[in-house]
């Protein structure tokens, strides 16, 4: 069998017309980029104006369908992107433009690995900051792997009433956006790094977030693209670092918290997720990981210590059925351990906390 290669896909392109210019999408020069991976195919169709690209919708459609008729192409995403006109001085957030300048405070909860609870954090937090009488978004910037569509227990496809601006979807009083709402939960989002950029500059942009106190940006692992061009397209106010307490995380959770310093967002503290373990049956408290090394490295790097959140199978049971802990069990320990954690970042952010509804899951 032939290996895929991407003289097929523009082949397949080429029988696909640009209604614009009469000519087909290759010729047209209007085929940007070309990724294929196992048998995912991702292209990119760069169109002149963001009007055009509303009218290219019917095609883009089109060359998925092309793309996909071809022998071993498992999936196809064909995205549009557009060069969009100069526009008015955006307002700056110390020193950075503001892309959502109705947004009071923007906070990234990020780790320097993968594996150690971020985004179970990040739902968490967003949720507590809601039973806190904050104005809440979340929003998923981890493309490649977005998980918290099903741990906000949210489905099926946001709303665009006039096809350009975005609804946010809804729960436990928090909006949330995230690519996972755009793309199939098993389909992988092979994008190269400016189709990812442009991707999240539209989740922050073209969504109608409208008045919020905090939007919650739950980052991808590590220090890459997504974190750079975040720090320096967005104005955000501070990061919540998360690490499990043992060596090896620490020194990934390090890279991430420099990383922050060194584009001038404020580190608001670090959380020491997994911390401990209470065993169900007889109440014996277990540090599987080790205990109080994020403790320790935020006194050794200056920051605050945010809190200590425990390795417990409620949390991550309740994660995986899309109820987080603080919207299902309000009263109980670990709930208040993340609004513990909230009250504490509101505190780095000079927010008062306030009386709020509470979310209760019947």
């Amino acid at each position: 069998m032939t290996k895929l290669n991407e003289t097929q896909i523009r082949a397949a392109l080429a029988t696909v017309q640009d209604p614009g210019s009469g000519r087909d999408l290759v010729s047209a020069e209007l085929i940007t980029s070309v990724v294929i991976r196992d048998g995912n195919v991702g292209v990119t169709i760069e169109a002149a104006t963001p009007a055009d690209a509303k009218r290219l919708e019917p095609t883009r459609k089109q060359a998925e369908t092309a793309v996909l008729s071809l022998p071993g192409v498992s999936s196809a995403t064909i995205v549009l992107t557009a060069n969009r006109p100069a526009a008015a001085p955006q307002q700056q957030t110390g020193g950075r433009p503001n892309l959502v300048p109705d947004i009071e405070s923007i906070v990234a909860v990020a780790s320097g690995k993968g594996g150690v609870g971020k985004s179970t954090t990040a739902a968490n937090l967003a949720v507590a900051l809601a039973r806190l009488g904050k104005k809440v978004g979340l929003l998923d910037a981890d493309v490649y792997g977005p998980s918290v569509p099903r741990m906000m227990g949210l489905s099926g496809k946001p709303q665009s009433p006039d096809g350009k601006r975005i609804i946010p979807m809804e729960n436990y009083g928090v909006k949330v956006m995230s690519m996972g709402f755009l793309v199939p939960e098993e389909t992988p989002v092979i994008w190269r790094g400016p189709m990812v950029m442009g991707a999240l500059e539209q989740l922050l942009r073209d969504v109608e977030w409208g008045p919020l106190d905090v939007l919650v940006v739950d980052m991808p692992p590590g220090t890459g693209d997504t974190q750079l061009t975040m720090a320096q397209r967005v104005g955000m106010a501070g990061a919540v670092i998360v690490s499990t307490p043992q060596d090896i995380a620490l020194i990934d959770a390090r890279k991430g918290l420099n990383m922050f310093l060194k584009v001038n967002v404020p580190v608001l503290g670090i959380v020491e997720n997994m911390s401990y373990f209470v065993c169900p049956n007889c109440n014996h408290r277990s540090e599987i990981f080790g205990h109080g090394g994020a403790r320790e490295e935020a006194e050794r790097l200056g920051c605050a210590f945010l809190g200590e959140i425990p390795l417990d199978i409620e949390i991550r049971q309740l994660s995986d059925g899309g109820t987080p802990i603080v919207a299902n069990v309000p009263d109980g320990a670990h709930a208040q351990a993340y609004l513990n954690v909230a009250e504490a970042v509101l505190g780095r952010l000079g927010q008062p906390a306030r009386a709020a509804p509470r979310i209760v899951m019947e």
